[in-house]
């Protein structure tokens, strides 16, 4: 398996070796873990139902503002 070397301040590293203790896996696992999270390339299962399932006024689209709302500005 392919190995990677992160350089992290000793505040960091302390936090993350809580962190895995705290779910009681290795810190390697953890990082691994959270990483898979990030980079995560497909959407989360019954992500399309979700279109459409809010009916309230603040998730309306609101008209795009020309530039003439701008305020004035000095030119340079």
């Amino acid at each position: 398996m392919p190995q990677l070397s992160l350089y992290v301040d000793e505040h960091t590293l302390e936090r993350l070796r809580r962190a895995a203790k705290l779910e009681r896996v290795s810190v390697s696992k953890y990082v691994v873990d959270k990483l898979n999270r990030i980079i995560r390339t497909e959407w989360p299962e019954n992500y399309g139902r979700l279109f459409g399932a809010i009916d309230d006024e603040s998730f309306r689209i609101e008209r795009s503002q020309g530039f003439q709302d701008d305020m004035h500005r000095e030119r340079m």
